[in-house]
């Protein structure tokens, strides 16, 4: 047997640049390249094996430089996503501190279902030196370390202790980032002295590997069941989810709906799956869904859900399906998504099982009277839309934040990128925003992540150059993380910075309002003597000095004609440009259609907390189990 002679990280590192995936005949580096903040605990191994690579021209593995090991995580499973789970980066952080600050990325890739290579660096595996400095010392046992705490977050985990113990590690770590099913976050802990240590390697360990990712193609009898029970409907509605973009399902979907006058409604991840103003496409679902989309809900009769896993949102707390008779049709390639609300589970590849459905339903349609419907409750949708853009929105002296959207809405080219994920902007661009094209709409809400939106820039843009990538941020997001305006500025990547600065917690102030807690504690302020709370002075924060201290152009609005025109300054720069712009705390932000479950005190002694809890007490009776 052939074998070569190098230490666990360059033997990683080797392996690495070798693996690619495929589908549909179409090929691209799984790994292209290698984010990391070095430390102790990875400079000598896994940092000295990246140099060394690209020193010999021995493996292609760019390594990229990160400014918060969070924000590395974040930036790779933006990539991801773009790429539709083919491709996405691995991560390298230094022992303790710098390793477990990628946990948060870890849970959001796993969360999201998006595949992201982790590689923390580990204690000393032979304890020669133990404690050695950040090492947590665990009384029940001498092989626990800060990393088990990647166990809970990650679809795989393994420590590798010996050298050895690489190839099976590694060739595992493979199949779960390429299986669709079982993505999300993979991590291989590294012990800092393993790194550094020779081993003889097997040369076949960095042939070129090629991963397939498949398409399961639909067990005829599944598609019979799923089509007769579509058959029966009246009243159907179909859920676009995440799944159907990253299988490339949308023309697919477009022409079912088209031929069978089904509705599709979508969840975040799904949104753009058919352009917004498809005949057949009804918007947002759940709670901050649109309004057509959740009155079709109230009376659907059968949901065929694609490739979506029904989070709260979706079924507004699994309230927004109001027909006591209502079944569903889930077309999902997991399972586990596949049977939920006792579904009739087709277990498939979105795309196939799409244009199975279409085949066993052929000639088959719902009544006019259901189309035109459809089309009524659009139209009034419309009028809804336009109302949360009107220029007399704002109640206040300064522009509502769904009046920047509308701006933002005009100014952006179909395949633009528009990335959020936390805040009240969610609820607003769930109902509010315009996607044509299926990689336009990137916001982040199954685990909302603050801090995501600024990283993800660098990751989407990284993925896609070819496309405007805009990041919407709020104030509180932007605090949360934003050092990764230095990545971009440093890698010369053009990314657009939309700071919407409120001066406080918009989303959390207003959930806080409607469940009877007075927005306490959501407001950037300075803590009044008299009442001891943080209700005083509003706090003299300039981001956009900070935005330009992290080395971005800058530019200010204060009015959404203001607005409209820095845009179109940002468009025309070349680098990182960051638009600031103050909105009303206040809002307003669209009407809402859907409900979502958080509780509220049963006993209290504010009149705002007891008028809170009859209300969620009324919601909470609608609430059910679909069986």
């Amino acid at each position: 047997m052939n074998t070569v002679r190098l230490t666990t990280a360059q033997a990683l590192v080797r392996f690495l640049a070798n693996q690619y995936s495929e589908r549909d005949g179409q090929e691209q580096r799984l790994i292209p390249g290698v984010w990391g903040i070095f430390g102790h605990g990875n400079v000598a191994g896994i940092g000295q094996a990246l140099l060394q690579a690209a020193t010999t021209g021995e493996a292609a593995l760019p390594y990229y430089l990160a400014r918060n090991e969070q924000g590395m995580v974040h930036a790779s499973v933006a990539y991801a996503k773009m790429r539709d789970r083919l491709a996405t980066f691995a991560c390298t952080a230094s022992t303790g501190p710098g390793s477990t600050n990628m946990i948060t990325g870890a849970a959001l890739a796993t969360t999201n279902r998006l595949p992201v290579l982790l590689l923390p660096s580990d204690m000393f595996a032979t304890r020669a030196a133990d404690p050695v400095l950040q090492q947590l010392e665990d009384t029940r046992g001498g092989d626990v370390t800060v990393n088990d705490a990647f166990r809970a977050v990650s679809k795989y985990f393994d420590r590798i202790s010996r050298p050895e113990q690489l190839i099976p590690a590694a060739l595992a770590a493979m199949r779960v980032l390429t299986d669709p099913v079982e993505t999300g976050a993979v991590t291989l802990a590294l012990p800092q002295d393993v790194q550094a240590e020779a081993h003889d390697w097997p040369v076949s360990f960095f042939r070129r590997r090629v991963w397939h990712v498949g398409r399961p193609v639909p067990e005829p009898s599944a598609v019979e069941r799923a089509a007769a029970l579509l058959r029966t409907a009246r009243k159907p509605l179909m859920v676009a989810g995440g799944g159907t973009v990253y299988s490339g399902a949308e023309t697919a979907l477009r022409a079912f709906a088209e031929a069978t006058g089904i509705p599709v409604a979508d969840t975040h991840a799904g949104k753009g799956a058919v352009p917004w103003d498809h005949p057949y496409a009804v918007g947002g679902i759940g709670s901050t869904g649109s309004y057509a989309a959740n009155e079709l809900a109230k009376d659907a009769d059968v949901v065929l859900g694609i490739g979506t896993r029904y989070s709260d949102f979706t079924t507004a707390s699994h309230t927004v399906f109001g027909n006591p008779d209502v079944t569903f049709v889930n077309l999902n390639v997991s399972r586990l998504d596949a049977v939920k609300h006792s579904a009739e589970p087709l277990v498939a590849d979105a795309r196939l099982g799409i244009q199975a459905l279409a085949g066993a339903l052929d000639g088959w349609e719902v009544e006019e009277s259901y189309r035109r419907h459809t089309r009524e409750l659009i139209a009034r949708t419309r009028e809804i839309e336009k109302q949360c853009f009107a220029a007399d929105r704002n109640t206040g002296e300064l522009p509502a934040q769904t009046q920047i959207l509308g701006a933002l809405n005009d100014v952006l080219d179909d395949r633009a990128v528009v990335i959020n994920a936390a805040g009240s902007m969610p609820g607003d661009l769930q109902q509010l925003w315009r996607a044509r094209d299926p990689k336009a709409y990137h916001v982040e809400y199954a685990y909302s992540c603050m801090g995501y939106e600024v990283a993800a820039g660098v990751g989407a843009k990284m993925a896609d150059p070819t496309r405007e990538v805009v990041v919407l941020v709020g104030d509180g997001s932007y605090l949360m993380m934003a050092q990764e305006i230095v990545t971009m500025v440093s890698e010369g990547l053009k990314v657009i910075v939309v700071l919407v600065q409120n001066h406080g917690f918009a989303s959390i102030g207003s959930l806080s309002e409607s469940l009877g807690s007075q927005r306490f504690g959501t407001k950037y302020r300075y803590r009044n003597g008299d009442s001891g709370h943080l209700d005083g002075d509003r706090l003299p924060v300039d981001l956009a000095a900070n935005a330009s201290s992290l080395g971005a152009d800058v530019l200010h609005a204060t009015t959404v004609d203001e607005f409209r025109t820095a845009m179109e300054k940002a468009k025309a720069a070349d680098r990182t440009t960051v638009v600031h712009v103050e909105t009303d705390l206040y809002g307003p932000n669209p009407p809402g259609h859907g409900w979502w479950d958080v509780p509220v005190s049963q006993t209290s002694a504010l009149e705002s907390t007891q008028a809170a809890y009859d209300t969620y007490a009324a919601h909470k009776h609608t609430q059910r189990h679909y069986l």
